[in-house]
């Protein structure tokens, strides 16, 4: 039998791997293949805590194929050469891959399978990364969804869970040939060895996923609806990054949270709020895959009217989380150090850059890309303009965050805040969001001198807001 060809993407996984497991299923001889294209169209070069976290996860599934008694190939190039050089070399007849739904990605494989086609190749794809695929959760014009709630009851009212797909049982392994070594990939920081707080924080590969996935319904799913908005409590699921490399796979997320909804419990229980997020990263991709043109431009074309600001001073103080405003500075060190930011504070610093400084969210979206290890293009387009206003089921622009107000009502103690932002930390709570307003005496017995140990507000919010809502009338009057 001719070997099979299983392209490793975004599915870095053994369990619940339909490419994977059809492949290992038909007996052919597996050859497990992992491309690193950052040369076919369109297609994003990783950010730099993506690049960390990959080389972690590719370590895990090559140790884990390992087990299996089959060994990961890597190769670096552009996929539609690099596929047909493998099958080339190993005499495959089949090349089967788990589908990617970012409009370059789509447009890559789809010349990645007329190659193969034409050389009488088989080429076979699964999904496995979404609940549902972008065009199944349709209106009843069969149009895509714009706004998220529908599209939520609808999903639910379309899933079906599909059965499991176990990890395969000794596949036959197909035949050797070159690899590439991880290691010259140049994945890893050098100097200056800026992943420290990454790897304090986070392990990849699937078998950390599934310990946390399991950690998380055992302890914290229950109340992740009433926690999850608070940065100063362990509230979240942090299973982001391993669903975005697919160590984990969102159906396998529904299995283990699903039985835990309670019917007939009033309100949405934390399972349920689980879910809800799960969904919310599929209207996510729905949204990309119905308007490419969102990874670069307003999904609003009125806001291609707005005023925004060119401000680098601004920019680079709100990347280094000195603004001024503790609850943002927190998110953007925290951001920084850990490759992570709590939902909340991401919605409290965008809202700060786009609609406090003016500055285009284009800029916060690069920022979160270069430095989330959880950044997905999708996502990351989807909820940069969802705060600007410009996107899809948007915050319209007028609701604009008040950094100190978010920091009382979701940090109330400042747990948060003091442990990212150690020089006020002996700020009394009532002064500890708003340093500014400190009277001189209390400043000095906490060891503070703004404009020294920590900056006064680069804006003031109330003057900001203003000056925000000028903007919008503006752009809305043309």
């Amino acid at each position: 039998m001719t070997p099979v060809v299983v392209w490793f993407r975004r599915d870095l996984r053994l369990h619940d791997n339909p490419a994977l497991a059809a492949a290992a299923k038909s007996g052919r001889p597996v050859v497990p293949l992992f491309v690193l294209d950052e040369e076919s169209r369109g297609v994003r070069s990783l950010g730099g805590a993506s690049r960390w976290w990959l080389h972690q996860s590719l370590r895990a599934l090559a140790g884990d194929l390992v087990g299996l008694g089959l060994s990961l190939r890597l190769r670096r190039g552009s996929a539609s050469e690099v596929l047909p050089e493998v099958v080339r070399e190993t005499g495959a007849g089949r090349v089967a891959w788990n589908r990617c739904y970012e409009p370059a990605s789509v447009a890559r494989d789809t010349k990645v399978e007329t190659k193969l086609r034409a050389a009488g190749v088989e080429v076979e794809s699964y999904a496995a990364s979404l609940l549902m695929e972008p065009g199944k959760v349709l209106t009843g014009q069969k149009a895509p969804y714009k706004v998220f709630t529908p599209f939520w009851k609808r999903l639910r009212e379309l899933y079906r869970m599909p059965a499991p797909h176990p990890a395969p049982r000794e596949p036959a392994p197909g035949p050797a040939v070159a690899s590439d070594r991880l290691d010259d990939w140049g994945l890893q920081p050098t100097a200056p060895d800026w992943a420290g707080g990454l790897r304090e924080t986070w392990e990849g590969g699937e078998a950390a996923a599934r310990r946390r996935l399991a950690d998380f319904m055992a302890d914290g799913v229950e109340r992740y609806g009433i926690d999850r908005d608070r940065p100063d409590l362990p509230g979240s699921s942090r299973l982001s990054p391993h669903l975005h490399w697919g160590e984990i796979g969102p159906h396998q997320v529904w299995r283990a949270a699903a039985p835990l909804i309670e019917a007939d419990a009033p309100g949405e229980s934390g399972p349920e709020a689980l879910l809800r997020e799960l969904a919310w990263r599929d209207f996510s991709h729905h949204l990309l895959a119905d308007s490419p043109h969102m990874e670069t431009d307003n999904w609003r074309t009125a806001f291609d009217r707005f005023p925004w600001r060119d401000d680098p001073k601004a920019l680079a103080a709100w990347q280094e989380g000195r603004t001024g405003y503790p609850i943002v500075d927190a998110g953007m060190r925290e951001l920084w150090h850990t490759g992570w930011m709590h939902n909340r504070v991401r919605m409290i610093a965008a809202s700060f850059l786009t609609k406090d400084l003016l500055v285009h969210w284009r800029h916060g979206e690069r920022w979160f890309w270069d430095t989330l290890v959880d950044a997905d293009l999708a996502n990351n387009v989807a909820n940069w303009q969802w705060v600007a206003g410009s996107g899809a089921d948007a915050q319209p622009f007028f609701r604009i965050f008040n950094p100190v107000r978010q920091a009382a009502k979701f940090d109330p103690a400042g747990a948060y805040v003091r442990r990212w932002v150690p020089e006020i930390a002996h700020l009394p709570d009532r002064w500890l969001h708003q340093p500014w307003e400190a009277p001189l005496n209390v400043l000095s017995e906490a060891g503070i001198e703004l404009g020294r140990d920590y900056p006064p507000p680069i804006v003031d919010h109330a003057a900001a807001r203003h000056r925000a809502l000028q903007a919008y009338e503006k752009m809305r009057r043309p």
